[in-house]
């Protein structure tokens, strides 16, 4: 995610508006017609504001304890109409709360809970995030 870790900072991320731009031209650069986008954690603070903004651009949306989702409205998620997985891992007491809490109003969600697994969950349960992500994509067909 730009402007963290050692990544340095870009200007355009600043807002939500200019991270919704930065990430659209992202995918726009890479020449990706209706990606799947997974949003890991910080990587919310970019791919909240494309979905909102851009949701039609997507085929589907997997986040995973995604940071921000109090920024936007219940009403604002359920004017999105891109198939989303909610995933988290139920170990994860701080931030997949929250996203669940937020997300559910996404109104074409499901939800995966990977059992024994924390924030980071597609790394402490790899096989059990690969099965769920590989259900959902195969939903999308």
């Amino acid at each position: 995610t730009p402007g963290y870790g050692d990544s340095p900072p870009v200007e355009m991320a600043l807002t939500a508006q200019g991270r919704s731009a930065f990430l659209g031209r992202v995918l726009q650069e890479l020449g990706m017609q209706r990606p799947v986008l997974i949003s890991p954690s910080m990587s919310g603070r970019f791919a909240l504001p494309f979905l909102l903004a851009h949701g039609d651009r997507l085929a589907g949306f997997v986040p995973i304890a995604p940071v921000g989702t109090k920024d936007f409205t219940a009403e604002q998620y359920r004017a999105v109409q891109t198939p989303t997985l909610i995933l988290y891992g139920d170990r994860d007491t701080g931030l997949a709360p929250q996203a669940l809490q937020n997300l559910q109003h996404l109104p074409k969600h499901r939800v995966a809970v990977l059992s024994g697994a924390g924030h980071a969950c597609y790394l402490d349960k790899p096989e059990d995030f690969h099965r769920a992500l590989l259900g959902f994509l195969r939903q999308l067909k």
